[in-house]
């Protein structure tokens, strides 16, 4: 009896770190155990006057992103609560503004906790920035890190929600199965 081989199912994961000032983003593509490192970057975002055509810039340079990798899955670090609301509302914004491009395309998005980010690569949940490039230089043998840690952010948040197994833990859930699943919550 001959041996069939299982294809190995590959896919591709964007992660987003979002910002108001510096968006970071990153795809891996994962093919069965291995891991590979597809681009990762910036979109600069301070240069553009008002908050309206900063949230235009990051649609189209996500959706740009998105038609040019395919992604399958997105995940995006959530944004921690901070004491100042108008930045919370901003921040807010440019992350809904990032989960439209790819709910345009119904790609299914999941959030994860910067902390659970961390805790996922380093191990440790209270990791630095630098501890996070760190280990992902040594995961994803990246030559040279870049200046901005919103990049390795943003692959972060992509390995975080492989090594999760991609699983949704957040964000794709209809109204319909939320009834189905709390029936004793509808009147």
């Amino acid at each position: 009896m001959p041996l069939t081989k299982v294809p190995i199912k590959e896919k591709i994961i964007l992660g987003i770190d979002p910002g108001t000032s510096i968006m970071g983003y990153g795809l891996i593509l994962v093919s069965g155990k291995k891991i590979t490192l597809l681009q990762f970057g910036v979109i600069h975002l301070s240069k553009y006057t008002g908050h309206e055509l900063k949230l235009k810039k990051i649609f189209e340079r996500v959706t740009s992103v998105i038609e040019e990798f395919q992604p399958d899955e997105m995940a995006l670090e959530a944004p921690f609560f901070g004491k100042n609301v108008q930045s919370m509302l901003k921040l807010g914004r440019a992350q809904g503004v990032a989960m439209s491009a790819a709910l345009a395309r119904e790609i299914p998005i999941t959030e994860y906790a910067p902390k659970k980010v961390k805790q996922s690569v380093t191990g440790n949940g209270n990791a630095s920035k630098e501890q996070v490039a760190a280990m992902l230089k040594t995961l994803l043998k990246i030559e040279t890190l870049p200046k901005l840690f919103d990049a390795t952010d943003a692959l972060a948040v992509a390995l975080c929600h492989h090594f999760q197994g991609g699983s949704q833990q957040s964000g794709n859930k209809s109204w319909k199965s939320f009834i189905s699943d709390n029936p004793g919550r509808v009147k």
